[in-house]
């Protein structure tokens, strides 16, 4: 919810109010998280890179900010990128999400493992496209809205309907395989 809540807000003036916004819906996201089990690595690195955005935008002086309104939303895709392709290395970061609505003895499971890996490479892609379109939406004058908003809308979507489709997919397969 905060990378939604900051793309949505973040322009070349309103990105400190949407870092501002983005971090209080991380530290909330996190209440939960820290209450009842460890944060979530997106959790973890949404409250920290939006902090960093704040500290930058009360610390820095306007000109030194240049960098940071022209290419806030580029970075925070990158960030979300970085992160998602990165714990494939280590957890998909996706598995923290899906051990929240699947039983314990499924967890170690190859499809279980499996799952997560694509999904997770799934967000990380879309991620890092969304990215690349929002640098290539700098440098070219028209287009722009359907390299900001457009194609990274349709792209979010249909993650998440894969998201939400693949798992059950999967599960039916297993239950076809007995």
């Amino acid at each position: 919810m905060p990378w939604i809540v900051f793309d949505v807000i973040a322009g070349p003036s309103t990105w400190k109010p949407a870092a501002l916004t983005a971090l209080v819906a991380a530290l909330v996201v996190a209440l939960p998280d820290v209450r009842h089990h460890a944060p979530k690595v997106l959790t973890i690195v949404g409250v920290v890179f939006f902090a960093v955005l704040c500290v930058l935008g009360l610390v820095l002086d306007r000109h030194s900010l240049i960098w940071l309104e022209t290419y806030a939303q580029v970075l925070s895709s990158g960030v979300l990128a970085a992160v998602a392709l990165g714990s494939l290395a280590f957890t998909p970061f996706t598995e923290q999400y899906a051990r929240e609505s699947t039983p314990p003895e499924v967890w170690g499971t190859p499809r279980f493992r499996r799952t997560n890996r694509l999904l997770t490479a799934l967000w990380g892609t879309v991620f890092l496209v969304t990215a690349l379109l929002g640098l290539a939406a700098l440098h070219v004058g028209s287009a722009k809205d359907w390299l900001t908003w457009v194609i990274p809308v349709i792209l979010l979507v249909l993650a998440f309907r894969i998201t939400r489709w693949y798992p059950e997919h999967v599960r039916e397969q297993a239950r076809r395989g007995r």
